[in-house]
């Protein structure tokens, strides 16, 4: 840990030395909520975000927050660690034209319906999953756009690996915007003392409104899981049939893991509502992912549970960048010669795509280094090949 502020209600841990001014009023706002618990856990990929800022922990007691899951409920890593010990150029090429073809991007989703028996199961008694629930069919195994990435890795093990990240596509969306607007409509009605303008607006735990929001957010986060895992069972054959192997003995061992969601845990001896917004669990001896950008190593980690992160890590490096400033400052000369350089195929095609270039995330190497007290690296994984949304 870096540092803490002690101006406001409860203190701020933070694991970063310094802040964007948005993000840490957003970090205030969340130490000053009347039912936030202990402390504020400020992960060291933080940064601002939409009523709570991503990279952030927060703990309550009996209320639940919409904003602070966020709008990707479930969002999360997977990682599979194959067999293959190197993979050619012109295999990697033919793997990702494959993958292109196989997995839809950005906002298109399959034009046929998945089987109904690869979703969660109970989704007629979910309000707005049950409404989405057919939408959801079409959009199991779609990748999303954004940061969502598929990434073909070298690993320090001396392996390749197939690495995930994804979230619970728009059904997550439906989800999060229904309950975060119920919540303010609710919240207006109580009067209570949150101010409207912080994007906060909570839920009870044990009113009805609130077990349904959590019930839904938990359908989100199930499915989001086997999103990531039906498009790696895809990604997987693909391999298979690049190098006549049988999926059962290409991919040896296999991650999968949220950041996007909020769970009742005990911690100080008290049960309380964790709320994860880009943070990833890090239970001692359990592993993690904790990704770079497109040009830069990602890790696979073990947690420590360190109590003063509420169990916690980043969930990646995290943006130094908004978006609209990367494509209008960034050079995309620079980024691509950057990337072509060091042999990876990347996605910076046009300066609409300097959004998810390098240059736009923090320097993975000091994330770690920062939170050294909440992870050990167990496997550095270099990028070989990327498909962006």
């Amino acid at each position: 840990m870096n540092h803490v502020i002690t101006t406001e209600r409860i203190p701020i841990k933070l694991w970063l030395s310094e802040m964007d001014d948005i993000a840490m009023e957003q970090a205030k706002h969340l130490a000053n909520l009347p039912f936030a618990f202990k402390h504020i856990a400020i992960m060291p990929d933080a940064h601002a975000g939409y009523g709570m800022l991503v990279g952030g922990v927060l703990a309550t007691d009996d209320v639940i927050i919409p904003n602070a899951v966020g709008v990707d409920i479930g969002c999360g890593m997977m990682a599979a660690r194959t067999n293959l010990e190197e993979i050619d150029i012109d295999s990697l090429k033919r793997i990702m034209r494959k993958i292109r073809r196989q997995i839809p991007v950005g906002f298109n989703h399959h034009k046929d319906s998945q089987p109904a028996m690869l979703l969660p199961k109970n989704f007629t008694e979910r309000k707005i999953v049950k409404e989405q629930f057919e939408a959801a069919r079409c959009q199991l195994g779609t990748l999303g756009g954004g940061n969502h990435f598929i990434e073909i890795q070298k690993g320090s093990d001396g392996f390749i690996w197939i690495m995930i990240h994804s979230g619970s596509r728009n059904v997550g969306k439906k989800v999060a915007d229904y309950y975060n607007k119920l919540a303010a409509h609710l919240n207006e009605k109580w009067a209570v003392s949150v101010p409207k303008e912080w994007q906060l607006a909570f839920l009870p735990m044990t009113s009805k409104e609130g077990i349904q929001y959590l019930q839904e957010m938990q359908w989100c986060v199930s499915f989001a899981l086997r999103n990531r895992n039906h498009m790696m069972s895809r990604i997987v054959n693909i391999f298979c049939e690049e190098f006549n192997k049988l999926s059962e003995d290409l991919a040896q061992m296999t991650i999968n893991i949220a950041h996007n969601y909020a769970e009742v845990e005990n911690h100080f001896g008290k049960d309380v509502v964790v709320h994860r917004k880009g943070a990833t669990k890090a239970i001692s001896g359990g592993l993690g992912i904790t990704p770079g950008s497109q040009g830069s190593s990602s890790y696979i980690v073990i947690g420590k549970s360190n109590p003063l992160s509420f169990n916690s890590c980043s969930h990646g490096a995290g943006r130094v960048m908004g978006r609209r400033q990367a494509r209008e400052s960034l050079s995309l000369e620079e980024e691509k010669a950057n990337l072509d350089s060091r042999g990876i195929l990347h996605s910076i095609r046009s300066a609409k795509d300097l959004d998810e270039a390098p240059g736009a995330y923090k320097d993975i190497s000091e994330v770690m280094k920062n939170q050294e007290d909440l992870v050990e690296i167990a496997i550095e994984l270099k990028p070989l090949a990327v498909v962006k949304g």
